[in-house]
C-alpha cells in the first residue's frame, strides 16, 4: 500500500486552481489564496529543459509564500535528465508535490514533442515519471544536491538560499513529495484505454485528467464521460484522481465530483477575475468588491516584479479586465485599464468611475 499524500487529506469537495501558463504567477495565486481558498493550487508551467540550460530566470515561476500551500510545482519538457534534476531542485524549494505536465495542446510546447505530445511517445512519458520518482527517492536519502556539478551553479546556489529560508518541516529530507501528473483524453482522438494503464504502470500519485484531446484544444464542451471512464481505471490502483475542463463554480465541482465519481476537481478559466468561485454559495466571509481585489492584484503583481531587469504591466491587464463584470460601464472601464501603465493608474482609474472609495 502506498503512503498517502497531502492529496488524500484534502477536504471533501477537494476544488484546485488548475495550473496556466501565463495565469498562475505568485500574484494570481496569492490573490486566489486569500479570497477562494483553493484546496491545492499549481505554479505555471515551466521547462525542464530551460533550467537544464542555465536558466535562472525560470526559477521565478517557483516562488510561492507559506500561505499558498499545499502548493504544487508543475514542469514540462521532453529530456528525462532534465526533469531528474528539475524535480531535485524543486525537492529543496519546499513544494508540497511535482506535477509533470502531459496535457498542454500549445504548438510551441506539442511540437517539440512535450505537453500533450507525450501521448504519442507512451515510453518517453514513462521514463520521464521515473526520472522525477528517482529524483524524489534520491533526495529523500541524502543526495547532496549543492555538490551537484552538472547544473548551472548559479541556480544552485538560489535555491539553496531559498531552501535554507524555508520552515524546518520542509528542509526535512523525510517528507513525502507526490509525483502526480496533468494530461488529457487523448491527442487526436480519445485513446482512454490505452494512455491510462500505461501511466499506471509508474503509479503516480494522482492524475488529473482534462475532457479534451489535444486536438480541441479548449474548443468544444470537455468530455466527462471519458473522465469517468479514466477514473473507473484509476481507481483500481492507489493513483487518485483529478478532473478538469468547464467546471465554473463550487455547486459545478461538487456535482461533477460525485456524478463522475473523481477524487477531485480542478478550475482553470471559471477563476479569472473571480477568485470567489471556489467558494460555496452559503459562505459567509466578507467579500471586497471585485474593483478593489482588481487594485489590490496590481499592487501585488508590481511588489513581486518591478526589480525583475524586464519588468513591464502589461501582463497585468488582462486579469484587470477580467475583474470589470456586472456594472453598466464596464467595458468603458476595461478600455482604460488596457491602457494603464502602474497601479497608481488603475487606482485613478477606478475611482473616476466611482468604483472604489
Amino acid at each position: 500500500m502506498k503512503l498517502q499524500s497531502f492529496w488524500h487529506q484534502l477536504t471533501a469537495p477537494a476544488i484546485g486552481l488548475a495550473p496556466m501558463d501565463g495565469i498562475t504567477d505568485y500574484p494570481f495565486r496569492s490573490i486566489t489564496k486569500k479570497y477562494g481558498r483553493p484546496s491545492v493550487m499549481f505554479t505555471e508551467f515551466t521547462s525542464v529543459e530551460g533550467l537544464g540550460h542555465g536558466a535562472k530566470v525560470l526559477l521565478d515561476d517557483f516562488q510561492f509564500d507559506e500561505l499558498q500551500r499545499p502548493i504544487v510545482a508543475q514542469i514540462y519538457g521532453t529530456t528525462p535528465l532534465f526533469f531528474y534534476q528539475t524535480a531535485l531542485l524543486l525537492c529543496a524549494l519546499g513544494f508540497d508535490g511535482i506535477d509533470i505536465n502531459m496535457g498542454c495542446p500549445a504548438k510551441s510546447v506539442q511540437l517539440g514533442g512535450a505537453g500533450a505530445a507525450l501521448i504519442k511517445t507512451p515510453e518517453l512519458a514513462k521514463t520521464i515519471i521515473r526520472s522525477v520518482k528517482r529524483a524524489v527517492a534520491d533526495w529523500q536519502q541524502g543526495f547532496d544536491l549543492f555538490a551537484n556539478k552538472e547544473i548551472d551553479p548559479e541556480i544552485l546556489l538560489e535555491v539553496q538560499n531559498r531552501h535554507l529560508q524555508l520552515p524546518t518541516t520542509y528542509q526535512s529530507r523525510a517528507r513525502f513529495i507526490p509525483v502526480s501528473i496533468k494530461t488529457r483524453v487523448g491527442y487526436e482522438t480519445p485513446v482512454i484505454n490505452d494512455w491510462i494503464p500505461t501511466l499506471l504502470e509508474e503509479a503516480p500519485d494522482l492524475i488529473t485528467i482534462h475532457g479534451r484531446t489535444l486536438r480541441q484544444g479548449y474548443a468544444n464542451k470537455a468530455n466527462w464521460e471519458l473522465i469517468a471512464q479514466a477514473a473507473d481505471l484509476i481507481h483500481q490502483t492507489d493513483t487518485l484522481v483529478f478532473g478538469n475542463g468547464d467546471v465554473d463554480s463550487y455547486q459545478s465541482a461538487q456535482e461533477h465530483q460525485k456524478l463522475y465519481q473523481v477524487d477531485g476537481v480542478l478550475i482553470g478559466r471559471a477563476s479569472f477575475g473571480d477568485p470567489f468561485v471556489f467558494l460555496p454559495p452559503t459562505d459567509e466571509s466578507e467579500k471586497p468588491s471585485l474593483a478593489q481585489i482588481a487594485l489590490e492584484h496590481a499592487k501585488l503583481y508590481e511588489n513581486t516584479y518591478q526589480h525583475h531587469p524586464k519588468y513591464y504591466f502589461a501582463p497585468m491587464r488582462k486579469h484587470l479586465g477580467w475583474y470589470m463584470r456586472g456594472f453598466a460601464n464596464a467595458k468603458q472601464v476595461r478600455i482604460e485599464l488596457f491602457q494603464s501603465k502602474s497601479p497608481a493608474e488603475v487606482e485613478s482609474i477606478l475611482r473616476s468611475f466611482n468604483l472604489i472609495e
